[in-house]
């Protein structure tokens, strides 16, 4: 019982020693900031037959630098028509399959980040993100 005891005291004091050292690299690590573009980006995309498709979807931009959140702001109108012009020339099978969600996913986000390339000369999102994705 003793021993038992012993360890499970060893056991805490290890671990209330070593979590700082742990919060300290949470915190080194945490460098990225998301920019939500408001509102919600509503559009059509091609389908088969005479019936539209519509497709709603919430964007997270993630950055390296919360400095760069300013320039998103910026540029957000520019941002908003380039995801635009990509969702509304899919297809519905494409848009309608996972697969083809997460290429829809990297082509807005190659095209933005070349969009704010040719804009700001510097490379801004680190990644591109849908939130919420909804399509009819």
């Amino acid at each position: 019982m003793k021993k038992n005891i012993t360890a499970i005291f060893t056991l805490l004091v290890s671990l209330f020693l070593s979590s700082p050292s742990m919060a300290e690299g949470e915190e080194n690590a945490a460098k990225f900031s998301y920019f939500t573009l408001e509102p919600e980006i509503t559009t059509n995309f091609i389908t088969d037959g005479r019936k539209l498709g519509f497709i709603n979807v919430r964007v997270d931009l993630m950055v390296d630098d919360p400095a760069l959140i300013q320039e998103l702001e910026y540029h957000q109108p520019l941002i908003r028509d380039t995801i635009i012009e990509v969702l509304s020339q899919e297809s519905g099978v494409r848009i309608k399959s996972l697969s083809g969600r997460e290429a829809i996913r990297k082509n807005c986000f190659e095209k933005v980040n070349a969009i704010l390339l040719a804009e700001t000369k510097q490379k801004i999102l680190a990644d591109l993100l849908f939130t919420k994705y909804l399509y009819q």
